[in-house]
């Protein structure tokens, strides 16, 4: 204060007035500093902890998909979705946030469809935006996780992950929540003068992820014996394939509702601004009750079917489980824009379009090992498309500040029937969707083609833990006719594993998958080669080899007979310990002890 006393003295002199004006301008100016100060160190805070709520969503994914795969896939499940999130980490921060953010805060008036600046975090002011941002995505890449669960490779999710968040995820924030946006509500000129309003990414994030899941599993295929047996059989009814803990299910559902929280309050982005904490609270309360809603509708129906099929009351927890993710989801996009009533209903409708998807792709043998595509796609589109239905003026007007343009049912009650709200929420989904296809798709047929994207089927039957996270075998609990067959598969995945390491010792190369027979599993295979005649009697002389059908898993025998190559006067398993001492030579893990283990 003296300090400013002096320094106005030194400045205005003996006047008076000149002197009373220049404090009270300097301590205005300092109060003002001060306030901006504390301002934006609350907005950064807010956005850091919300940042962290949608991030620790990745536990509650991990925990879902960990318990819905069989023990053998656990920790092959577990790095996956750890791959995603370093994946989502590594494509939105090189070209990720360039692609949906750049160029919209610095030129907003200029409507683009993709982003071309602040690559690599240049020039980015917020960084807590940055943090936030690259949270959504990461969360848009790992729905796809669960639904490709114990079948595909790992090198696939993390080119997925990458692709996603680096190209095909950034274009669909940009049209929708950029200022530069074709579709945003933020745009100087928004579409039809309002824009798609997606307050927090029943669009934007969960149709893409679940768009992504859908084209994923129709072209990487069902899980072998979920549709078909094990030589290739139309089953009559689908398989059950439960997962090993319900627990873990149950732990991760309620990890992904607190952090929903984040997800969807953490939208505000600016706390300080406004009357914004009156919307946070708003928020939060719509999202707790669509939850509530959406898993006592989902459960309350299939108790419903099974009592009117049984004649017995049942509770399916699972159902219930997805019902509240799916409540959730519904949610996402008009959460701060409708009543708490109207939350209520887009909830228990989420949850109903669940059960009835998750049927569906069961009838139509599309294999969800998670319930990933009826949960994030068909409640992502009812949730986008219920704003256009049930978004409330006065909501409207203080999130985006127009009220010009409401609900089709608000806009009834008002005598006038406008529907832009909801036409270009349909044209938001539709171009999602659009999008996601036309790129998605010969990005997975290009893994599928190489192969790249299935697992080998034999690794498939034995467990993906045991060849690509060197985890221990176990004996899953299977049906009466799978296991007396399952020892065979067990001999043949060991067999193999000393198999290739004696060949990689010995010629110092080796492919790493193998040809899928069609008749495992239906359509899929790999197209990468495996171990050849050719390269069998160069690595070994014209020694006996086994018989080329026996690198199909199909060709697997339930004998322990040894299979002799023509001309052969010695069978392959005499050549058993000298391949275990190939392997251990190699640095290869020695797989006796792998072999018992299998009870």
């Amino acid at each position: 204060m003296s300090g400013t006393y002096q320094t106005c003295l030194a400045s205005v002199g003996g006047d008076t007035d000149a002197l009373l004006e220049c404090v009270a301008g300097t301590l205005d100016a300092a109060m003002n500093t001060a306030t901006d100060s504390v301002t934006n160190s609350v907005n950064t805070f807010f956005l850091i902890f919300a940042a962290i709520l949608v991030f620790f969503m990745q536990t509650g994914f991990a925990m879902i998909c960990a318990g819905s795969v069989r023990v053998n896939n656990v920790q092959n499940t577990l790095l996956k979705n750890l791959l995603d999130a370093c994946g989502a980490s590594l494509g939105f921060y090189t070209v990720g946030y360039a692609f949906a953010f750049g160029g919209s805060f610095s030129n907003p008036s200029q409507t683009t469809f993709i982003g071309n600046t602040n690559f690599f975090l240049m020039d980015v002011e917020n960084k807590a935006f940055w943090l936030f941002q690259f949270a959504f995505a990461a969360t848009s890449a790992t729905i796809v996780a669960g639904t490709l669960a114990e079948r595909c490779q790992m090198s696939a999710y993390l080119c997925y992950s990458v692709a996603l968040s680096a190209f095909v995820y950034p274009v669909v924030v940009h049209s929708i929540w950029s200022n530069n946006g074709f579709l945003s509500a933020n745009n100087t000129n928004p579409l039809w003068g309002i824009g798609m309003v997606d307050f927090a990414g029943s669009c934007v994030v969960h149709v893409t992820g679940g768009m992504t899941a859908l084209i994923a599993t129709n072209i990487l295929g069902p899980r072998t014996g979920r549709f078909r047996d094990i030589r290739g059989n139309l089953l009559e009814k689908p398989r059950p394939m439960p997962g090993h803990s319900v627990a873990l299910q149950m732990l991760g559902t309620f990890i992904l509702w607190v952090g929903w929280y984040g997800f969807n309050t953490g939208s505000v982005v600016y706390l300080m601004q406004n009357d914004n904490y009156e919307v946070v609270s708003h928020v939060a309360i719509n999202t707790t009750l669509a939850a509530a809603a959406g898993t006592v509708m989902a459960l309350f129906i299939d108790t419903a079917i099974q009592e009117h099929n049984t004649g017995e009351v049942t509770f399916n927890l699972s159902y219930a489980m997805n019902g509240c993710l799916a409540g959730l989801v519904s949610i996402t996009a008009g959460c701060a824009v409708v009543q708490s009533w109207a939350a209520l209903i887009i909830g228990a409708i989420g949850g109903a379009l669940f059960l009835g998807c998750s049927k569906l792709l069961v009838k139509r043998r599309i294999d969800d090992a998670v319930d990933a595509v009826p949960v994030h796609l068909s409640s992502g589109i009812w949730g986008s498309l219920s704003v256009g239905l049930l978004a409330d003026p006065t909501w409207v007007s203080k999130v985006y500040g127009n009220s010009n343009h409401a609900g089709w049912f608000y806009s009834w009650s008002r005598g006038s029937a406008d529907a832009r709200l909801l036409a270009c929420q349909v044209i938001g989904v539709l171009f999602v969707i659009g999008w996601v296809t036309v790129t998605m798709t010969p990005f997975f047929w290009l893994l599928h083609y190489f192969g790249f994207l299935r697992a080998d089927s034999l690794e498939e039957v034995v467990g993906l833990d045991v060849g690509y996270t060197g985890g221990a075998l176990h004996k899953r609990l299977h049906d009466k006719n799978d296991d007396q067959n399952y020892s065979a598969y067990l001999d043949e995945y060991v067999h193999r594993r000393k198999e290739r390491a004696f060949m990689k010792n010995t010629s110092g190369h080796i492919p790493a998958s193998s040809v899928h027979s069609p008749s495992l599993h239906g359509h899929s295979y790999h197209g990468r080669k495996v171990i050849t005649p050719a390269m069998k009697e160069e690595a070994m002389g014209n020694s006996s080899v086994r018989s080329n059908s026996s690198v199909r898993v199909g060709a697997v025998s339930n004998s322990s007979e040894s299979v002799k190559s023509p001309g052969s006067d010695r069978d392959w398993k005499d050549n058993d310990n000298a391949v275990m001492d190939s392997s251990r030579d190699s640095g290869v893990p020695s797989l006796s002890s792998v072999k018992e283990e299998h009870v």
